[in-house]
């Protein structure tokens, strides 16, 4: 799999509940942090909250983009633009033997 169709398959399954690639995009050391207000989660947690959301679509218009690619190394930012507010996710992407694996820190500007 591409880079970017992993950085979509992570972005369905914030924007519109679509998890049915989850066990394929994290690595078991994965870890979602929130800047603006330092919650965190591993692998588990973050999958637990994806599947308690599977098939709720945010209200919002959501694009992403490759900032940087090297080897087995991409950097990603996805945008979530609602109504009132704007998220923004990096992903960070390592290939390994197993494909690509995926973290995330998200903010609020």
């Amino acid at each position: 799999m591409e880079s970017d169709m992993v950085i979509g398959s992570y972005v369905d399954a914030v924007t519109v509940g679509n998890i049915d690639l989850n066990k394929f995009l994290f690595a078991d050391d994965f870890q979602y942090s929130n800047v603006n207000n330092n919650d965190r989660a591993g692998k588990k947690e973050y999958i637990k909250y994806l599947k308690a959301n599977k098939g709720n679509k945010y209200d919002c218009k959501s694009s992403y983009e490759i900032l940087s690619q090297d080897g087995k190394v991409c950097v990603a930012k996805a945008t979530m633009a609602f109504d009132t507010f704007t998220r923004v996710d990096y992903i960070t992407l390592n290939q390994g033997k197993d494909g690509w694996k995926v973290k995330v820190e998200t903010t609020y500007p």
